[in-house]
């Protein structure tokens, strides 16, 4: 059992034990308020400067999520966000993007810190007002202009209320370029609605998404195949990719929604480009099929997540790690303008 869930246990036995709730609820509102807060000062500060730089429509902003608890199976991927920065800007390789973008331009991409998920749930709070702060995290980041929230990620339990955060703050519903292994559409995978392998069945629930387009899959059960189509996903597993490739790398989007989203299980590559994952799936897309589907895409993308690097399993040198930054730098061109 980690600290966390320890505490979580410890503060439910407080209220059991005639603790008044409201002493315990005041605790975690301060709590809530200032980890909210932190993240609000610094997307103001970040969109103060660059509206006053001027030029950029729209510039990706760096949000992490280190939230592991929903995973089926190991809890690594909460230790992903700075270790994904770190790749970024390790010096290994320099600061553009393969179309040329400058990372180290603060119009084109800044970074307003991580949610303290670890921090929240010790104080007691429940997954439900957790996907709440998250939500209203991405909420923060997106009224400050021109900020597209960029999230590191965390099991993919997070994309659930970042997408929706992302289209209740545009009015409407996205389409979604969703990159894994897996569908994650389980109604409620071992019980737990908040699962990694269930956030799009919530997406869907919640009319987040007009179009989800799902790309890499080869780990998908029966329930996974009537999901999909109880909600109308359109499914491209790798055993026709050869057939899909040239829709997949030409695909244009947005068209009538809100805005494009793209979430990148780090999965959906085989393991020999990743190791670094919870999942290991043999038979997925190779890097460079991956980047010919986001460098072709076109689309408006207006935010991205990139999910399910777990660092306790990068054993090659940082390998996995340093294909997590490669996406993000290349989401970031993506969103940026």
């Amino acid at each position: 059992m980690s600290h966390g869930t320890r505490w979580i246990h410890h503060v439910r036995k407080l209220s059991a034990a005639s603790i008044p709730a409201s002493l315990i609820e005041k605790g975690q509102n301060r709590v809530i308020d200032a980890s909210l807060t932190l993240i609000r000062e610094r997307a103001k500060l970040k969109g103060e400067l660059l509206r006053a730089l001027g030029g950029a429509k729209a510039s990706a902003s760096l949000l992490g999520v280190p939230l592991g608890h929903n995973s089926s199976f190991l809890q690594g991927p909460a230790f992903a966000p700075p270790r994904i920065r770190e790749a970024i800007w390790c010096g290994s390789t320099n600061s553009s993007t393969e179309e040329g973008k400058e990372l180290n331009d603060p119009r084109v991409l800044t970074d307003v810190g991580d949610v303290p998920i670890q921090e929240i749930r010790d104080c007691g709070v429940d997954d439900d007002r957790l996907m709440n702060i998250v939500s209203e995290s991405v909420k923060i980041v997106m009224e400050e202009e021109p900020l597209r929230p960029l999230v590191l990620g965390g099991d993919h339990s997070i994309s659930y209320p970042v997408v929706r955060a992302v289209s209740e703050k545009l009015g409407g519903p996205v389409d979604i370029l969703h990159l894994d292994a897996h569908p994650d559409i389980y109604d409620a995978f071992e019980g737990n609605k908040y699962s990694h392998a269930s956030s799009f069945a919530r997406i869907m629930e919640g009319g987040y998404a007009r179009r989800l387009l799902q790309v890499g899959l080869r780990s998908i059960t029966k329930e996974g195949r009537e999901q999909g189509k109880r909600f109308g996903v359109e499914q491209y597993e790798m055993r026709t990719f050869l057939k899909d490739r040239e829709m997949l790398e030409n695909l244009k989007l947005g068209e009538g929604a809100k805005g494009v989203y793209i979430s990148v299980d780090v999965d959906c590559l085989d393991p020999a480009f990743a190791p670094g994952v919870s999942h290991i799936e043999p038979g997925g897309l190779s890097f460079r099929d991956v980047l010919n589907i986001l460098h072709n895409l076109q689309a408006d993308v207006v935010a991205a997540d990139v999910v399910e690097f777990n660092p306790q399993r990068d054993t090659v040198d940082g390998m996995t790690a340093m294909v997590a930054a490669k996406l993000v730098r290349e989401l970031t061109a993506k969103i940026s303008k």
